[in-house]
């Protein structure tokens, strides 16, 4: 029986995946799933384009203008008993689109279906215009209570003006079967359009939807799913696919990941069944790990009775759509609770994160500040990306590191300074520099110093300028450690240059640590962390902890 599974989710993962999950192509490539509906062009377009150009085009106006009127139906029409035929006429009608008519289809959705502006001046007008009453409010006299009334209803009149139309679309598909899947998709194709082109109709259209969203993906809404090798081999595919840290290589890599030392949680939505909207992977370790060669690879895994700690070494998102709704903080909250339930004994729970901005930001500093070095007009701080506060200076390498990179200038790398020596050793092909001690050893100090940098003192609005980090502080967590070298996959030097974090969850500072983040943009950090960070350097915003 065992054996069957295993083939039938190698069978099922020789099929198409879902198109707009963006995350790990090459795994992609070789591990994929089932179709979904709407994820994928029609077979028929294919057919479509080999037709005249022209009757091709007008085919494909007619098919809009179609889903257009469905649309359209499906926000005014009152007769509940044609509702759900109408609504499918427009899902159906979305999905044999191509993804052009659908941008043009969801700028008519965020044009014509706005909020009706004409009726919100003429309500405020009104509401200017009456006078209130005298007593206090609620005051039972006849004459007071009859201006109040007109208050109300021109209140209650107000807000609903400044209810989009949309709004009922997006209501009767949440009750729709399929609705809020539908829903998610269509959120994808809106963060698409707004990747290429910033209108104003089209936010305010994303924004709405996606605080729909999270009020029907609320915690309450939820079910917590611990997902095992008895689960359906259409769940497990689904896990394979999306993994989106680590990708799982086989079936004795998926095996293993929900075997004896490990979890693997989910949150589930009863719209959406059978299709996990984010999941968590779990080891349960003696220590902290520093490399994620220790979780993949633990062979045998720690006695769970052994374990103290619960390392969170993966958290995937399966929908696009959901983007920007943090799913994942109660997911790590709920599953910190059923483990020490479950595990007395285990009292550390942490993470083995990757730093996925790391190697972007260093080599644009580098190549940046060399410039500015170069230079001999007056120094002005630089500001990565519009938005990230740079305490650096113009050489952003110690004294003693600069010497070191220069030795290795003729004889390696060439350059003019130590950064441009670092910058052309960190662009090598097939990162040879982590083949050669000499090289490694020269650029480890560093790299682990300017990371500790990018984590704990570049900001973007305020808040950690890596995407990760910035989910685990706003969390509670704290920044623990740097871990040299502890994800040696092409994808991991790529991003970080092979460095990872652990970031630890400690149960009677989430709250606080999490308050301290949101109002104040204070990160917590380890103070073996913090002596990276030269402590004479201004406006540091780094709270210690022991």
């Amino acid at each position: 029986m065992k054996n069957r599974k295993g083939w039938a989710i190698l069978m099922r993962s020789r099929m198409k995946l879902p198109s707009n999950n963006t995350t790990n192509d090459n795994l992609f490539n070789k591990l994929p799933i089932s179709n979904e509906i709407g994820l994928t062009k029609p077979a028929s377009e294919g057919n479509q384009m080999n037709q005249n150009p022209s009757s091709f085009m007008q085919n494909s106006e007619r098919e809009l203008k179609a889903v257009q009127v469905s649309m359209h139906s499906a926000v005014s029409t009152s007769k509940t008993d044609i509702i759900d035929s109408v609504l499918n006429d427009f899902s159906e009608g979305y999905f044999s689109l191509s993804f052009e008519m659908r941008q043009e289809l969801l700028l008519v959705l965020a044009r014509e279906c706005d909020v009706n502006r004409t009726q919100v001046r003429e309500l405020i007008q009104q509401y200017l215009g009456l006078h209130p009453p005298l007593g206090e409010i609620g005051q039972e006299s006849g004459v007071e209570e009859s201006l109040l009334t007109a208050f109300y209803r021109t209140e209650r009149n107000l807000r609903h003006a400044l209810q989009p139309k949309y709004e009922i679309l997006f209501e009767r598909l949440n009750t729709h079967p399929g609705g809020l899947k539908f829903l998610s998709i269509l959120r994808a194709d809106l963060l698409s359009m707004l990747a290429k082109e910033n209108i104003a109709s089209v936010r305010a259209l994303d924004s709405y939807l996606k605080e729909k969203l999270a009020t029907w993906l609320s915690p309450a809404s939820l079910e917590l799913h611990h997902i095992t090798w008895d689960d359906s081999a259409s769940l497990l595919e689904k896990i394979v696919a999306y993994e989106a840290v680590h990708p799982i290589s086989n079936i004795l890599d998926l095996k293993r990941r929900l075997g004896v030392g490990r979890r693997c949680f989910g949150y589930f939505h009863p719209a959406i069944p059978g299709e996990p909207l984010i999941f968590i992977e779990v080891a349960l370790q003696k220590n902290v790990a520093q490399t994620i060669k220790e979780v993949l690879r633990d062979d045998p895994p720690t006695p769970e009775s052994e374990a103290t700690c619960a390392l969170f070494y993966s958290i995937s998102s399966t929908q696009p759509g959901l983007a920007g709704i943090n799913l994942g903080k109660f997911l790590i909250k709920r599953v910190i609770e059923l483990v020490k339930r479950d595990m007395p004994h285990v009292s550390t729970f942490a993470t083995l994160s990757p730093i996925p901005g790391y190697m972007q930001w260093l080599l644009i500093k580098l190549a940046s500040q060399t410039k500015l070095a170069e230079s001999e007009a007056g120094y002005t701080p630089h500001r990565l990306d519009g938005g990230s506060g740079s305490t650096f200076r113009k050489n952003i390498l110690h004294k003693e590191e600069e010497a070191a990179l220069m030795e290795l200038s003729g004889e390696f790398y060439s350059g003019k300074n130590g950064m441009e020596v670092m910058w052309n050793l960190l662009n090598s092909k097939n990162y040879e520099w982590t083949s050669f001690e000499r090289l490694s050893s020269v650029v480890r100090a560093p790299l682990m110093r300017l990371c500790s940098r990018y984590l704990l003192q570049e900001k973007k609005r305020g808040k950690a300028l890596d995407a990760v980090a910035n989910f685990h502080l706003q969390n509670g967590a704290m920044v623990e450690r740097l871990n040299w070298m502890a994800d040696q996959s092409e994808k991991g030097l790529c991003q970080s240059g092979g460095i990872m974090v652990n970031y630890v969850y400690r149960m009677d500072k989430i709250e606080e640590n999490a308050q301290s983040y949101f109002g104040e943009g204070h990160i917590q950090a380890s103070s073996d962390l913090q002596s990276y960070i030269e402590s004479k350097l201004q406006g540091e915003r780094v709270t210690g902890e022991k």
